[in-house]
C-alpha cells in the first residue's frame, strides 16, 4: 500500500491540479453554461470516464508506445483535434430556438457524456501526463505497483470528477440566468464553439 506522506503529498498535488483551469473545465463549463448544470455534470463525468482509459493505459504501460512513437502520437492527437473543431463549427452554425420558454437543452446529457469521453480519450498529452506523473509516487517497497498505479489513478479521476462537478454546477446557474437573454442565447452557441475550435488549434499544436 501506499505509504501516508506519499498519499498526501499526491492528493495535495492532485487536488490543485484539478482545479486550475484548463481543457477539461474549460470544456464543462462551455457545456453548462448553454445547456444546463446536468448537461455540464454529464460532461465532467465523460472527462473522468476518459481518464480511467488513461489510467488503464499508464498502468499497462500502453501509453509508453505513444511516447515512444511520434507518428502514433500525432495520428492521436490531430485525431482529437478535429473532433473538437468539428464540435465547435457545428455549434456555432446551429441556430438558437425560437421558443426560448419550450426549447429543449441544445446538447442531450448522454451525448455530452459520449462526447466527453472521445475527447478526452483522443488527447494524447493526458496519456503522456499518466505516464509521467503517477510513477513519481510509486514506491516499489511498498507493495504492487499495478495496485498502487491503480489507486492514484481512481483518487486522480474523483478529485478530477469532484473539480468538474463543481464548476459545471456554477456555470450552471449561471447559465440559466444567460439562457432567459434572447440575446446571450443567439451567441452563446457561437461562444462554445469557438472554445472547442480554440481548444482543437491548442491541441494540434502541442508539442510532445
Amino acid at each position: 500500500m501506499i505509504d501516508l506522506a506519499t498519499l498526501a503529498t499526491y492528493v495535495a498535488i492532485v487536488f490543485g491540479f484539478v482545479f486550475i483551469p484548463g481543457p477539461a473545465t474549460l470544456l464543462t463549463v462551455a457545456r453548462a453554461t448553454s445547456s444546463g448544470t446536468k448537461v455540464g455534470i454529464a460532461t465532467g463525468a465523460g472527462v473522468a470516464a476518459g481518464d480511467v482509459f488513461h489510467t488503464v493505459m499508464a498502468i499497462f504501460g500502453i501509453s509508453a508506445i505513444i511516447a515512444t512513437s511520434a507518428m502514433l502520437f500525432g495520428i492521436i492527437k490531430y485525431l482529437g483535434a478535429a473532433y473538437l473543431v468539428y464540435l465547435g463549427v457545428r455549434a456555432i452554425l446551429e441556430k438558437a430556438p425560437a421558443d426560448l420558454a419550450g426549447s429543449a437543452l441544445p446538447v442531450p446529457a448522454g451525448k455530452a457524456f459520449r462526447q466527453a469521453i472521445l475527447t478526452e480519450v483522443l488527447n494524447p498529452k493526458t496519456a503522456l501526463f499518466f505516464l509521467a506523473f503517477l510513477p513519481q509516487f510509486v514506491r516499489p517497497e511498498n507493495g504492487s505497483v499495478v495496485l498502487q498505479l491503480t489507486i492514484l489513478g481512481v483518487i486522480f479521476v474523483l478529485l478530477g470528477l469532484f473539480s468538474t462537478v463543481v464548476f459545471a454546477v456554477s456555470a450552471g446557474s449561471l447559465g440559466s440566468l444567460l439562457r432567459r437573454n434572447p440575446a446571450v442565447l443567439k451567441w452563446q452557441g457561437k461562444v462554445v464553439g469557438g472554445i472547442y475550435c480554440a481548444l482543437g488549434v491548442r491541441l494540434a499544436l502541442q508539442q510532445r
